[in-house]
């Protein structure tokens, strides 16, 4: 199945006799909650999630976004009406970091029907709704383990051994600027593969075959095994929905660079990509 979906193909399938449970999923790095405009306006029948509280555990050892408990997350999505059966459909403001993060979780755990909106909300021609709905409750049980993940270790291995992405700004891989994280460069090995230029300037994803074409320039075709990390297992969530719309297979390191980073004993490389 394709992992996105256009705002017409939306409009058809939620006329349809088979309507998605539709999530929004709008954050912002470092900014303030997306609660309030969701409350301002959204899609017609979404309901909000938190990434914060939702789609991640507490920060700490993990990482700022480390994955959530099990259990939490698949009461998370009964709550908002997700069944197993159901087709869901998530979107965010835009960027689809936040999207790209409940669907990758959604389709670890186990569900077999999620899809981004591309180009999120400001994609949507309809009349957005401030009528906050409450859903019948879903019955999802996740059950982890559908797509590949990485700990810090398995990463560090796949850089030696296949091919491991770095997902964010390339400024920071070089380790010119860390704003965030304790201190900036990136994993031994890994490649610079900003996600940003997965997409085009209105927010939707590049063609497929240009998306190809890009990670097969970074080492995609030849490398093996794929792997992919951000700041906080977000964006590279992103990175990994881009790579499965070019073909290719990527296991996320959810706890990413904010996991490496706050390890002293873990090795630091700045500078240029090794390419």
């Amino acid at each position: 199945m394709k992992p996105i979906i256009s705002a017409s193909e939306l409009v058809s399938e939620s006329a349809g006799p088979r309507p998605p449970v539709l999530l929004d999923v709008r954050w912002s790095l470092g900014g303030p909650p997306g609660r309030p405009e969701y409350e301002a306006g959204h899609l017609p029948g979404a309901v909000y999630v938190d990434l914060d509280a939702e789609l991640a555990g507490p920060p700490g050892a993990g990482g700022r976004h480390p994955l959530p408990d099990v259990a939490a997350f698949g009461a998370a999505m009964r709550r908002a009406g997700v069944s197993a059966g159901t087709p869901v459909v998530v979107y965010d403001g835009g960027l689809g970091w936040g999207a790209a993060r409940a669907w990758w979780l959604l389709r670890w755990a186990g569900h077999g029907d999620v899809r981004v909106l591309d180009g999120g909300l400001a994609a949507w021609p309809g009349e957005l709704s401030k009528d906050v709905p409450a859903p019948a409750p879903g019955d999802f049980e996740p059950r982890p383990g559908a797509l590949p993940l990485l700990d810090a270790d398995g990463a560090a291995s796949l850089a030696r051994s296949g091919l491991l992405l770095d997902a964010r700004a390339a400024e920071r891989y070089r380790g010119d600027v860390e704003p965030i994280d304790r201190v900036g460069g990136h994993i031994p090995g890994a490649v610079s593969a900003p996600t940003t230029e997965n997409v085009a300037g209105d927010g939707r994803f590049r063609p497929a075959e240009e998306l190809a074409a890009r990670f097969a320039g970074l080492g995609a075709g030849t490398a093996g095994e794929i792997g992919v990390y951000c700041g906080s297992g977000v964006s590279g969530a992103h990175e990994v929905l881009a790579l499965e719309l070019a073909g290719f297979r990527a296991a996320l390191y959810a706890g990413s660079w904010s996991e490496w980073s706050a390890d002293p004993a873990r090795p630091v490389a700045t500078g240029p990509d090794p390419q």
